[in-house]
Protein backbone atom coordinates (compact mmCIF):
# COMPACT_ATOMS: atom_id res chain seq x y z
CA UNK A 1 0.00 0.00 0.00
CA UNK A 2 1.50 3.60 -0.81
CA UNK A 3 0.86 6.66 0.49
CA UNK A 4 1.88 10.31 -1.09
CA UNK A 5 1.17 13.43 -0.04
CA UNK A 6 2.64 17.39 -0.91
CA UNK A 7 3.05 19.41 2.25
CA UNK A 8 3.67 22.79 1.31
CA UNK A 9 5.12 25.22 3.62
CA UNK A 10 2.97 28.87 3.93
CA UNK A 11 3.53 32.08 5.69
CA UNK A 12 0.51 30.48 8.26
CA UNK A 13 2.20 27.17 8.53
CA UNK A 14 2.18 23.57 6.22
CA UNK A 15 -0.50 22.88 4.00
CA UNK A 16 -1.24 19.17 2.82
CA UNK A 17 -2.45 18.01 0.32
CA UNK A 18 -2.91 14.09 -1.29
CA UNK A 19 -1.69 13.46 -4.28
CA UNK A 20 -1.95 10.67 -7.13
CA UNK A 21 0.89 9.72 -8.21
CA UNK A 22 -0.16 7.31 -11.32
CA UNK A 23 -0.36 10.11 -13.95
CA UNK A 24 4.06 10.83 -13.17
CA UNK A 25 6.18 9.30 -14.93
CA UNK A 26 9.26 11.43 -14.24
CA UNK A 27 10.85 13.07 -11.28
CA UNK A 28 10.92 16.42 -13.09
CA UNK A 29 6.84 15.37 -13.92
CA UNK A 30 6.78 15.07 -9.66
CA UNK A 31 8.59 18.45 -9.44
CA UNK A 32 6.30 20.18 -11.38
CA UNK A 33 3.84 18.67 -9.32
CA UNK A 34 5.32 19.94 -6.08
CA UNK A 35 5.58 23.69 -7.55
CA UNK A 36 2.11 23.60 -8.31
CA UNK A 37 1.22 23.31 -4.71
CA UNK A 38 3.12 26.56 -3.92
CA UNK A 39 2.44 29.40 -6.49
CA UNK A 40 4.57 31.58 -4.03
CA UNK A 41 7.72 28.92 -4.84
CA UNK A 42 8.08 27.95 -0.86
CA UNK A 43 9.48 24.72 -0.20
CA UNK A 44 7.02 21.78 -0.86
CA UNK A 45 7.96 18.27 0.53
CA UNK A 46 6.63 15.30 -1.14
CA UNK A 47 6.08 12.85 1.31
CA UNK A 48 5.95 8.85 -0.10
CA UNK A 49 5.44 6.03 1.56
CA UNK A 50 5.64 2.56 0.60
CA UNK A 51 3.71 0.54 4.08
CA UNK A 52 6.57 -1.27 6.18
CA UNK A 53 9.02 -0.90 3.30
CA UNK A 54 10.33 2.53 2.37
CA UNK A 55 10.06 6.05 2.30
CA UNK A 56 10.95 9.20 0.66
CA UNK A 57 11.48 12.61 0.57
CA UNK A 58 11.86 15.29 -2.23
CA UNK A 59 12.22 18.81 -1.47
CA UNK A 60 11.16 21.49 -3.63
CA UNK A 61 12.26 24.82 -2.96
CA UNK A 62 11.12 27.13 -6.32
CA UNK A 63 13.22 26.53 -8.98
CA UNK A 64 15.79 24.76 -7.73
CA UNK A 65 16.55 21.19 -8.70
CA UNK A 66 14.64 18.29 -6.59
CA UNK A 67 16.87 17.58 -3.22
CA UNK A 68 15.89 13.43 -2.79
CA UNK A 69 16.21 10.92 0.01
CA UNK A 70 15.10 7.84 0.17
CA UNK A 71 15.34 5.30 2.99
CA UNK A 72 15.70 2.02 1.60
CA UNK A 73 17.21 1.91 -2.72
CA UNK A 74 16.55 -2.04 -2.93
CA UNK A 75 13.24 -1.45 -1.46
CA UNK A 76 12.06 1.54 -3.83
CA UNK A 77 13.87 -0.13 -6.71
CA UNK A 78 11.10 -2.88 -6.51
CA UNK A 79 8.50 -0.32 -6.45
CA UNK A 80 6.88 1.70 -9.14
CA UNK A 81 6.65 4.75 -7.11
CA UNK A 82 10.23 4.25 -5.99
CA UNK A 83 11.33 3.98 -9.53
CA UNK A 84 10.66 8.04 -10.22
CA UNK A 85 13.19 9.23 -7.32
CA UNK A 86 16.19 6.59 -8.15
CA UNK A 87 18.20 8.79 -10.78
CA UNK A 88 21.12 7.55 -11.97
CA UNK A 89 22.42 10.84 -9.99
CA UNK A 90 21.18 9.52 -6.73
CA UNK A 91 22.34 5.45 -7.15
CA UNK A 92 25.89 7.19 -7.86
CA UNK A 93 26.15 5.53 -11.44
CA UNK A 94 26.56 7.52 -15.00
CA UNK A 95 23.31 9.47 -16.39
CA UNK A 96 22.43 6.68 -19.30
CA UNK A 97 24.75 4.35 -17.94
CA UNK A 98 24.36 0.66 -19.81
CA UNK A 99 25.75 -1.29 -17.27
CA UNK A 100 23.18 0.15 -14.57
CA UNK A 101 20.03 -1.91 -13.33
CA UNK A 102 17.22 -2.29 -15.39
CA UNK A 103 14.06 -1.46 -13.81
CA UNK A 104 11.94 -1.42 -16.54
CA UNK A 105 12.63 -5.45 -16.56
CA UNK A 106 11.18 -5.26 -13.24
CA UNK A 107 7.78 -6.59 -12.93
CA UNK A 108 6.40 -3.12 -10.96
CA UNK A 109 2.52 -2.90 -11.00
CA UNK A 110 2.12 -0.70 -7.94
CA UNK A 111 1.25 -3.54 -5.59
CA UNK A 112 4.41 -4.69 -4.29
CA UNK A 113 5.09 -5.46 -1.07
CA UNK A 114 8.43 -4.70 -0.44
CA UNK A 115 9.86 -7.94 0.04
CA UNK A 116 12.93 -8.93 -0.92
CA UNK A 117 13.67 -11.69 -3.66
CA UNK A 118 16.96 -11.90 -2.82
CA UNK A 119 18.89 -14.95 -0.91
CA UNK A 120 18.79 -14.94 3.13
CA UNK A 121 22.41 -14.51 2.74
CA UNK A 122 22.17 -11.76 0.24
CA UNK A 123 20.81 -9.03 2.17
CA UNK A 124 23.01 -5.99 1.95
CA UNK A 125 22.09 -5.77 -1.69
CA UNK A 126 19.22 -6.78 -4.56
CA UNK A 127 20.66 -6.97 -7.65
CA UNK A 128 18.92 -5.71 -10.77
CA UNK A 129 20.37 -6.22 -14.11
CA UNK A 130 24.45 -6.22 -13.72
CA UNK A 131 24.67 -3.63 -11.09
CA UNK A 132 23.14 -4.16 -7.62
CA UNK A 133 21.00 -1.18 -5.14
CA UNK A 134 21.95 -1.31 -2.00
CA UNK A 135 19.65 -1.69 0.83
CA UNK A 136 20.29 1.35 2.68
CA UNK A 137 19.54 5.04 1.96
CA UNK A 138 20.73 6.85 -0.41
CA UNK A 139 20.33 10.68 -1.54
CA UNK A 140 20.83 13.97 0.52
CA UNK A 141 19.88 12.94 3.99
CA UNK A 142 20.33 16.23 5.25
CA UNK A 143 17.48 17.46 3.34
CA UNK A 144 15.32 18.42 6.05
CA UNK A 145 18.25 20.20 8.26
CA UNK A 146 17.25 23.47 8.06
CA UNK A 147 13.53 21.97 8.91
CA UNK A 148 14.66 20.86 12.09
CA UNK A 149 15.11 17.00 11.30
CA UNK A 150 18.76 16.33 11.37
CA UNK A 151 20.81 13.75 9.42
CA UNK A 152 21.10 11.66 12.14
CA UNK A 153 16.98 11.83 13.09
CA UNK A 154 16.20 11.08 9.32
CA UNK A 155 18.64 8.02 8.95
CA UNK A 156 16.87 6.68 11.98
CA UNK A 157 13.25 6.86 11.33
CA UNK A 158 11.59 3.31 10.76
CA UNK A 159 10.19 3.53 7.58
CA UNK A 160 6.49 2.20 9.42
CA UNK A 161 6.44 5.77 10.94
CA UNK A 162 8.61 7.64 9.11
CA UNK A 163 5.88 10.32 7.54
CA UNK A 164 4.28 10.38 10.77
CA UNK A 165 7.15 11.33 12.70
CA UNK A 166 8.57 14.03 10.09
CA UNK A 167 5.34 15.62 10.07
CA UNK A 168 5.61 15.89 13.95
CA UNK A 169 8.69 17.06 13.73
CA UNK A 170 7.30 20.05 11.42
CA UNK A 171 4.65 20.96 13.15
CA UNK A 172 2.71 19.40 10.24
CA UNK A 173 1.08 16.23 11.36
CA UNK A 174 -2.27 17.61 11.93
CA UNK A 175 -2.60 18.54 8.41
CA UNK A 176 -0.91 15.63 7.45
CA UNK A 177 -3.72 13.00 9.29
CA UNK A 178 -6.32 15.65 7.34
CA UNK A 179 -4.86 14.02 4.12
CA UNK A 180 -4.46 10.28 4.71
Amino acid sequence: MYFAALLARTEDGWEASDTELDDVETLSDLADLAREASPEEDTVLVLIEQEDAWFGVVRVDGEDDPRIYVSDAAAAARSAYGELLLTDELLGREPGAADGPDLDSLDLDGTEDGESEADEDDEEEVATGSDAVPHSPVGDSEILDDLGISEKELRSLDAEDALGSIAEALGASEVLETVR
